[in-house]
């Protein structure tokens, strides 16, 4: 394949695209090819010419096209498929790391949040997920259409239920067994593959988990996008956490590196709010960094200082912030976790690998020590400060603009110059301090969109800011700024 048409397929440390409909770009002669590149680059970063490769997936209705060209692509270089079938991206790194699986590397294919239509590839080796360089390298080999070549054997094993104990167990070494007993937890996985936390992780620990949404497999998606920020499912879910009376709800996205949750009485922990919680529980046990991405809020910061500890924002990208939180970790300054607003959090005794269901059981073991002492999640967080407005306006760029991130970072670099009160705390994109709160403008790191993160604790102050921003942004002729007059409108 030209390396044109496969670097359309990059998604940065990922391959995604279209797998479904008329206008598919992820072929199987493109998964074929990448697939066998990864082989090759495989074989020679081990210096391994025999090689034992896992491959899972989760739910969309392409995995089984999917999944069948990978495994060919492998076996035809010689290497050992060991199919796992429907799995968490975070159960795919562990089997690396906490199995006799034997592996030398896995292959997850998925396309997290996305709609249905969508899949991708995402690759681990035992120290970690593929980087964008590596991701590079793997397009590079594709295209000039170097592999090994011969005959591996197939194997079917799923590590599901292995992966369901090891969380269990890391619940039952703190808080005792079926420490959840007398506890009703919800869980919303959004008929992706988080439906095994329900029976295989809570259930053991005690909980009812009647009352829990869309538990079943479906690639479709047809309740809700599976997605921890989806308005309509997290609404959802505080829904049915006060009709039936939980003491938690979760919500998972599609392959269960990304999670949220909602307090008893519907209260949302999410972005912020989980950020702050996950705050209160770690800091008390030792002060450290908490590394997050660069569109967390000003009063996450003040709650976090307030425990004693230091706020980090990063550059956003889930991989960035976890690679801040190691290298901090490295260099001798402590730092318990990496998270993003989106869910995605990482945890140094958990190998830095960023899974929904590990971050879950760190709320588990926090319920069960806050039930003992007749307090709610919540509590823990009755000091942190919500703002009074949040919202995200994503700009976009019109057809004629040919180099987006040059033009956008233009945009940003003029920004700067202007008349507005620049943060110097920033790391990516401009952050904008206004009277009642903060702006965030910055390029995306996949689309070629440049999001706007609005904070106030005004009501409608964010509309008054955006109203500022659109007489500067009115000048540049390449920008598509119709969500952002829609959104003053």
């Amino acid at each position: 394949m030209k390396q044109d048409d496969l670097k359309k397929l990059k998604s940065g440390t990922d391959i995604r695209g279209i797998a479904v409909g008329d206008h598919v770009t992820l072929t199987d002669e493109a998964v074929t090819a990448i697939t066998k590149a990864f082989c090759f680059w495989l074989a020679k970063k081990f210096n391994k010419p025999e090689l034992k490769i896992a491959v899972g997936n989760d739910t969309r209705i392409s995995a089984p096209r999917i999944s069948k060209a990978v495994i060919s692509a492998l076996i035809s270089c010689g290497a050992d498929v060991i199919y796992t079938g429907l799995s968490s991206t975070p159960s795919m790194f562990l089997l690396l790391k906490e199995s006799n699986f034997g592996c030398d590397a896995s292959i997850m294919i998925t396309a997290s949040h996305l709609p249905y239509d969508k899949n991708g590839l995402k690759f681990f080796t035992p120290d970690g997920g593929l980087s964008s360089r590596d991701i590079d390298a793997l397009l590079l080999i594709a295209a000039e259409d170097k592999y090994p070549v011969g005959a591996g054997r197939y194997f079917e094993r799923s590590f599901m239920d292995e992966y369901s104990r090891i969380l269990v167990e890391k619940v039952e070494d703190v808080c005792g067994l079926r420490p959840l007993e007398g506890k009703k937890i919800i869980v919303d996985a959004g008929n992706g593959a988080g439906g095994f936390f329900a029976e295989k992780v809570l259930v053991p620990l005690g909980a009812d988990i009647d009352g829990s949404l869309y538990l079943e497999p479906d690639g479709n998606f047809p309740n809700h996008v599976p997605n921890p920020e989806d308005r309509k499912a997290i609404e959802g879910l505080s829904k049915r956490v006060m009709e039936t009376g939980a003491d938690l709800g979760i919500i998972f996205d599609t392959d269960v590196d990304r999670a949220a949750c909602v307090d008893k009485g519907g209260e949302e922990i999410n972005r912020n709010a989980l950020i702050a919680l996950l705050a209160a529980i770690l800091l008390p046990e030792k002060r450290g960094v908490i590394v997050t991405d660069s569109v967390t809020g000003v009063h996450l910061t003040e709650f976090i200082e307030s425990l004693g500890g230091t706020h980090l924002r990063y550059k956003r990208g889930y991989k960035n912030v976890i690679d801040k939180c190691r290298e901090l970790n490295e260099s001798g300054m402590y730092s318990p976790v990496a998270i993003e607003t989106s869910g995605h959090a990482a945890f140094p005794e958990n190998y830095y690998l960023d899974d929904g269901a590990y971050l879950m059981t760190k709320i588990l073991i926090c319920l069960s020590q806050q039930a003992k002492k007749g307090e709610t999640l919540s509590a823990l967080i009755k000091d942190f400060k919500r703002p009074a407005e949040e919202a995200e306006v994503r700009i976009g760029f019109n057809q004629d603009s040919r180099d987006f991130k040059a033009e956008g970072d233009k945009v940003i670099e003029d920004l700067k110059r202007a008349d507005f009160e620049i943060s110097t705390d920033n790391f990516e994109g401009v952050r904008i301090i206004t009277g009642t709160g903060s702006i965030v403008v910055r390029m995306s790191v996949h689309d070629p969109v440049m999001p706007i993160n609005f904070e106030s604790d005004e009501a409608g102050g964010c509309k008054k800011e955006a109203i500022k921003l659109m007489d500067f942004f009115k000048e540049y002729g390449f920008l598509d700024l119709t969500n952002l007059i829609n959104f003053i409108d």
